[in-house]
């Protein structure tokens, strides 16, 4: 257990995520080992804590936010890929436009899943769900990939590329129309969003497979919506293993230090690393070695929330019965 200290200080954080097994496409919750985010243990067993019951009636790239009011919300992409009716070619066409929510006021209970259609007509998907806040209006900002179709195109025929779409929302029930956050005028995916005070990180992963492709890519801007992004880094992760996506970026509130988790799905068991840096404008990101990062082998796309004493506390308790 922890040393005693005030509840509601910072303290723990808390990781969902899918799982790269049979039956892994449900929710999985991770808990750190005190307020080490390298070393992480598997909640309740290391069994599901939820699976969806609507849509496709699978869930992947969940992510867990806590909102205005102190509601958790878990968020999922909408697609079954085990055993599922389709294709990648034909899911990005005619996907799901919607995610699955589930709400709980403590993180231990939660409510049945719901369906939320975020993302436009002329979207073939939504994809990996994140959220962030809007520092000025103190909305949470939910984006996520989806390509678009031209409106004389219902079928979704035509060529097209993912970006990154956005919606604000109060209470993850009601959200309003989505709008285009990043238009790399290139197949964008699983943007992940780190703000701080006077920058912005925002950390992606292009599609593309052609020897030019930046891969997983870091951007610095000055503010979520503003148009001054610059490019640090390319290909992150890619001297460690060929294939990865899916950034998770975790600022250490013990250190001067962050840290990035990427899941790579190049060999089995697929699942995240962990790369870290002291200077987090500058792209300049390296292995963590295997010896200091304790995670369940498996452990797929999903998202992390720092956590306070108390629910750290609550968690652990939970965990030990």
């Amino acid at each position: 257990m922890s040393e005693e200290g005030p509840a509601d200080e910072p303290f723990g954080y808390l990781l969902v995520h899918f799982r790269d097994e049979p039956g892994g496409e449900r929710i999985y919750l991770s808990l750190t080992v005190g307020d080490d985010p390298l070393r992480w243990r598997p909640l309740f067993g290391g069994e599901p804590i939820l699976e969806s019951t609507v849509g496709t009636r699978g869930v992947r790239d969940p992510v867990l936010a806590r909102d205005a009011a102190g509601r958790y919300h878990i968020l999922a992409t909408d697609l079954r890929v085990e055993d599922g009716d389709g294709d990648w070619a034909s899911w990005v066409r005619h996907g799901s436009r919607r995610i699955v929510v589930w709400d709980s006021a403590d993180l231990l209970a939660w409510s049945p899943p719901r369906l939320v259609e975020v993302a436009p007509p002329t979207a073939g998907m939504a994809w990996a769900p994140e959220v962030t806040t809007d520092a000025e209006t103190g909305e949470a900002i939910v984006f996520w990939s989806s390509r678009l179709y031209g409106p004389d195109d219902p079928e979704h025929l035509g060529e097209s590329y993912s970006r990154i779409l956005f919606a604000r929302t109060r209470d993850f029930h009601t959200f309003s129309p989505a709008q285009v956050l990043v238009d790399a005028d290139r197949d964008i995916i699983d943007t992940a969003v780190l703000q701080d005070d006077g920058y912005v990180v925002r950390i992606s992963k292009d599609e593309d497979r052609a020897a030019g492709s930046l891969r997983v890519y870091q951007e610095v801007g000055t503010s979520l919506f503003s148009d001054d992004y610059r490019m640090v880094a390319s290909r992150i992760g890619a001297d460690q293993y060929g294939d990865v996506e899916a950034p998770i970026i975790i600022r250490d509130r013990r250190a001067a230090r962050w840290y990035l988790f990427l899941d790579q799905y190049s060999q089995r068991p697929q699942g995240y690393f962990a790369m870290e840096t002291d200077d987090i404008l500058s792209g300049g990101w390296t292995r963590v070695p295997p010896d200091r990062f304790t995670l369940r082998p498996g452990t797929k796309h999903g998202g992390v929330l720092p956590l306070t004493r108390a629910e750290w506390e609550r968690l652990e308790a939970e965990q030990h019965g």
